[in-house]
């Protein structure tokens, strides 16, 4: 029985605290590619997370497997060892994987890859499991005993750390940019999105600027608390005729923005049309025995057709909105051929 030596040791530490001294992912696996060999004799590993919404494990990285095949790839809880692990919360560790039932061919069947023995440990954070690490046919017998064992929790404990801060600062840089009252985007993300377009690169944006009509006498007529479901709603509503170019923001009150990222002032009008005739056709709050009606004027200008810059494209888009107020509201005034 081989216990760690002091390399092992120093080696996990610098691993730990290399890992943890990032919030970004690609940095994580990065880190772990150029220091596992220091301490893990092993040419293939697997790093998979957990999605928990389905109960799933998918590869976040798979050392020696294509990763055309690998990302196509899903593991449900209790399935095969890493299903297992994920499960329990338990590491395993496998000599044969062919005497052990646990094991599932899935993976190989799919790459090509044969699996003989291989090490799974949970990564966990407190009670919760965000994914395994598996360590595939490693070379050395002695990570099977006992001591080594132990010096790999150790280092799958570091790098579940790692991974939930990083979880966590996705979460909170995702909310730092969504509406509340919305659960779409607002204008922190606008503003950086918007700079990012306009520091020359070359590419076409339109942005569309959206005000509900009459909107405070709904408000008037029902109240704050149904006047920000009719904001979610027709929020919703908008969204789901968006493609997964379009972004939706709320600008403030009862204003909206979409950037329509790539794509022309034509393509961007037609769009704009077919939100107009949904919404002025809808009903809302129908959840709550109510049936609101709602209409809406646009605006529409374009990157770089209209405005060069950030605030040139805000500003033309939003006066386009105004013209379609003053004109009679439930329009579009569309910058290039406003009155």
């Amino acid at each position: 029985m081989r216990y760690p030596g002091e390399r092992e040791l120093l080696t996990c530490l610098e691993i730990g605290k290399a890992i943890t001294s990032t919030f970004d992912m690609e940095e994580i696996v990065e880190t772990i590619l150029e220091r596992i060999s220091q301490l893990v004799p092993a040419k293939n590993w697997s790093l998979l997370l957990l999605d928990e919404a389905k109960g799933e494990l998918f590869f976040q990285v798979a050392v020696g497997l294509d990763e055309r095949i690998t990302r196509e790839i899903r593991i449900a809880l209790g399935e095969g060892v890493a299903g297992t692990v994920a499960l329990t919360g338990e590491p395993l560790a496998v000599r044969d994987v062919e005497g052990d039932p646990r094991f599932t061919s899935k993976v190989d069947a799919l790459s090509g890859f044969r699996t003989r023995s291989l090490i799974c440990l949970p990564l966990k954070l407190r009670d919760r499991t965000l994914g395994v690490v598996e360590i595939v046919n490693p070379m050395d017998p002695s990570l099977f005993e006992e001591p080594q064992m132990t010096l790999l929790s150790i280092l799958a404990d570091y790098l579940a750390i790692a991974i939930g801060n990083s979880l966590n600062y996705k979460r909170l840089a995702s909310m730092a940019l969504m509406d509340t009252v919305t659960n779409h985007y607002n204008t922190r993300f606008l503003h950086q999105f918007l700079d990012e377009v306009t520091s020359g690169e070359d590419r076409t944006v339109s942005l569309v600027f959206m005000d509900m009509d009459d909107f405070k006498k709904i408000v008037d007529t029902h109240g704050h608390l149904a006047g920000s479901k009719v904001l979610k709603e027709v929020a919703d509503a908008m969204a789901s005729l968006l493609s997964a170019n379009d972004f939706l923001v709320r600008y403030g009150g009862d204003e909206f923005v979409i950037v329509m990222d790539r794509c022309p002032k034509t393509e961007a009008v037609a769009k704009v049309e077919e939100l107009r005739r949904m919404l002025s056709s809808r009903r809302f709050l129908e959840g709550d025995g109510l049936s609101v009606n709602v209409s809406a004027s646009f605006g529409v200008a374009s990157y770089p057709e209209d405005a060069k810059t950030k605030e040139g494209l805000l500003r033309l888009a939003d006066e386009c909105m105004f013209r379609s107020k003053e004109t009679g509201k439930g329009k579009i005034t569309v910058q290039g051929n406003a009155p």
